[in-house]
């Protein structure tokens, strides 16, 4: 009997997501109407056999006309069914696999589309941020962040954006870690294009969802719901760098509101891809100093109980990460010329003149240059612009 009783509830709850499908793609309701009416009438099905009047107490006169004519065209099996084809869950609030997190932060979303795996709910999570024409430091910063957070378990949530959010995830994924890729688009739609291969991964070993229905392109309109799942589904936010008017900062902002802690990677005052961090280290941000001492304080704000879920991990990557920020360029193996100019590169574009002058002219330009392009070929430099050249570390 109770195994006749589960059926029965699975197929109700299948029901119930195909009804949830129909409503969550009915393109003229904002969210908090989505909740209303869903409540109203005691759940998706339930205001799919709903007449207009009914739809009239919580609807407007022409959005009840507007989802008459959108539920004619609608069929919901067939919809719902090649959803399914594609690989891709709905989840609505009132769901055991809906994230706990997201569903305590104000104005959740009613319904989430999933590929992928549902978000782990028993580990911490970090959102990592920034700007999407990033430096080469913080390119450095933001793979070593994602990558310790990735060993340590932590689920590293982002936006899967050009820059900070994309490398931070892209790492986690690559040391074994979890991440979450939240879209201001479709999940079936990969935005940016360039990330192809970091959404694959994201489909493959962690979660891409979004709020939004299948086949919605990403408009900018869609990008500030979007940060506040971002933030709504982690315990803390990280910002890399951010400029002072920086799109970022909205995500702050929410993540505030929602009760979460913001901390920075501080940077150099003349940086104006660190003024919005530096800013926000002046309004009381915590600092990120080094990986092992954020994610000390990452398990701490894990309320859970389960701080102890991956002690043999913890304990084995201690030694490497301490201060992985800080390491120095791994020039074992490498000529003494072409060690010296690794060593004078940092994260400020240099000149081969300027790294001449810092080498106390031990070496001549055209030497340097040689030994530029051959520390470029090593992937041990970069050059971010003509003539200006800066380290590159390894996050391994």
């Amino acid at each position: 009997m109770r195994k006749e009783e589960n059926m029965n509830r699975e197929e109700w709850k299948e029901r119930e997501n195909m009804y949830a499908c129909w409503l969550c793609n009915f393109p003229d309701i904002g969210n908090k109407k989505l909740h209303a009416l869903a409540e109203f009438c005691g759940g998706p099905e339930a205001v799919y056999l709903a007449d207009k009047e009914t739809w009239g107490r919580i609807l407007s006169p022409k959005q009840v006309q507007s989802l008459a004519r959108y539920t004619a065209r609608w069929k919901p099996e067939a919809e719902y069914r090649k959803m399914r084809e594609e690989g891709i869950r709905l989840v609505t609030i009132t769901d055991e696999g809906y994230p706990e997190r997201l569903k305590a932060v104000p104005d959740a979303p009613y319904c989430l589309f999933i590929r992928g795996k549902l978000p782990v709910e028993n580990a911490p999570a970090v959102a990592v941020i920034g700007a999407r024409e990033c430096s080469e430091y913080g390119r450095h910063v933001a793979r070593l962040l994602g990558a310790a957070l990735g060993r340590r378990g932590v689920t590293v949530v982002s936006g899967m954006a050009r820059g900070i959010d994309g490398i931070s995830q892209e790492a986690a994924m690559e040391a074994g870690g979890c991440s979450v890729g939240v879209l201001g688009s479709g999940v079936d739609i990969c935005y940016p294009a360039q990330n192809r291969l970091i959404y694959e991964k994201l489909i493959n070993t962690g979660t891409v969802l979004s709020s939004y229905p299948l086949g919605t392109p990403a408009r900018p309109q869609n990008f500030p719901p979007r940060n506040r799942i971002v933030s709504g589904l982690a315990d803390a936010v990280v910002v890399v760098e951010a400029r002072a008017k920086s799109g970022t900062l909205i995500t702050v902002d929410m993540a505030l509101e929602q009760g979460r802690e913001v901390y920075v990677i501080p940077g150099r005052v003349t940086d104006r891809l660190s003024d919005g961090c530096n800013r926000l280290v002046k309004q009381g941000a915590g600092i990120v100093l080094s990986p092992e001492s954020f994610l000390e304080e990452i398990w701490r704000i894990w309320e859970t109980g389960k701080k102890a879920i991956y002690p043999e991990q913890r304990k084995r990557d201690d030694a490497r990460t301490a201060n992985i920020f800080l390491e120095s360029p791994k020039t074992a193996g490498l000529p003494e010329e072409l060690a010296e100019v690794c060593k004078a590169l940092d994260f400020t574009p240099k000149s081969p003149e300027e790294i001449c002058q810092l080498l106390s002219g031990r070496y001549s330009e055209k030497q340097i240059i040689t030994c530029l392009m051959q520390l470029c070929m090593e992937s041990l430099a970069v050059q971010v612009s003509p003539g200006r050249f800066c380290g590159r570390r390894n996050s391994t």
